[in-house]
C-alpha cells in the first residue's frame, strides 16, 4: 500500500471519530488529565463544603505495554503553581499521590482546607517508539487507553476513626427535690436517662443522672445539693458504629494539547 493510500485511511478514520482536521498528528503536544483536589479541614460553617475533614488521593495507572512518561504540576485555587515533576511509569505499572504529597510540595503544615487541582501531562515526545500518528489513532480508538486516572475523595465530620460505642441505660427515681425546679410529675416517678459507657472506668453514677437533670432543667451546684435520688438499675446496651464519613470516587477524561 503506497503513502498516499495511507494518508487517506487515516485522515478518514480521525473524521469518523469525530476528531477535527485541525487535529493533525504532528499538532498534539501532549494528552493531560486535571485532576481536583481537597485537602484539610473545616472547623466551622463559614466555607462552601460542611465542617470536616476532607482528603484526596489521585491514582495513575499505565495500563499500555511501553513506558510512559508522565509530567505533574499542582496549582492552588488562587495561589502558587509547584514546579513540575518528571516521572516515567512503566508499562502496567501505577502511582500515585495524595494530600500529604501536594501539602510537603507546598510546605503547608496547617490542618487549614486547601483546593486546586493536580495536572497530570503525558508529553507526545516520553512515548517511545510510537509516532504521533499512532497515538492519535491509539486514542481515537479508546480516549483513556494510555492512563487511567481515578480520583478518591474522603469527608469525615468526626475527629476520630469510626469505632464501636456502648451505652449505658439508667433507671433512677427523684426521692426528694428541694430545688422546686423538677416539674411535680417527675417527682417519685420511675425515669431513665441514656449516655455513653465509659469501659473499664469506676464512675459515679448518680452523678452522671445529676448532670443530665442539670441539663435538662438548668440547675446549678446547690440545686443539685438538694436533690435526693435512688438509683434502681444499670444496664448497657449492644455496641453501635460511631461513624459520620463519606466517600466517592472520580474517574479522570483525557484532553488532547496542540
Amino acid at each position: 500500500m503506497n503513502k498516499s493510500v495511507i494518508f487517506v485511511l487515516f485522515s478518514f478514520l480521525l473524521m469518523s471519530t469525530g476528531f477535527a482536521s485541525a487535529q493533525s498528528p504532528n499538532s498534539i503536544q501532549d494528552i493531560a488529565y486535571s485532576a481536583k483536589f481537597v485537602c484539610g479541614s473545616i472547623p466551622d460553617d463559614t466555607g462552601p463544603l460542611r465542617p470536616g475533614h476532607y482528603d484526596t488521593s489521585i491514582n495513575i495507572l499505565n495500563n499500555k505495554g511501553f513506558r510512559v512518561g508522565i509530567m505533574w504540576t499542582a496549582v492552588i485555587n488562587d495561589g502558587p503553581t509547584s514546579n513540575a515533576i518528571f516521572k516515567n511509569l512503566e508499562a502496567e505499572s501505577s502511582t500515585g499521590m495524595d494530600c500529604r504529597d501536594i501539602k510537603e510540595i507546598f510546605g503547608i503544615d496547617t490542618k487549614e482546607l486547601v483546593e486546586g487541582f493536580v495536572i497530570i501531562k503525558i508529553p507526545v515526545s516520553s512515548l517511545k517508539g510510537l509516532s504521533n500518528e499512532q497515538v492519535v489513532l491509539d486514542l481515537t480508538a479508546d480516549a483513556t487507553n494510555i492512563l487511567d486516572v481515578q480520583i478518591f475523595y474522603t469527608a469525615n465530620a468526626l475527629d476520630t476513626l469510626p469505632h464501636e460505642i456502648a451505652e449505658e441505660k439508667i433507671s433512677f427515681y427523684i426521692i426528694q427535690d428541694g430545688s422546686g425546679k423538677i416539674p411535680d410529675e417527675s417527682y417519685r416517678k420511675l425515669l431513665d436517662v441514656t449516655m455513653p459507657a465509659t469501659l473499664n472506668q469506676i464512675t459515679d453514677t448518680e452523678q452522671k443522672v445529676k448532670s443530665a437533670l442539670a441539663k435538662k432543667y438548668d440547675l446549678n451546684k446547690k440545686d443539685l445539693e438538694k436533690i435526693i435520688l435512688r438509683i434502681k438499675d444499670i444496664s448497657i446496651g449492644v455496641g453501635s458504629l460511631l461513624d459520620d464519613h463519606a466517600v466517592s470516587l472520580h474517574v479522570v477524561k483525557p484532553r488532547i494539547n496542540q
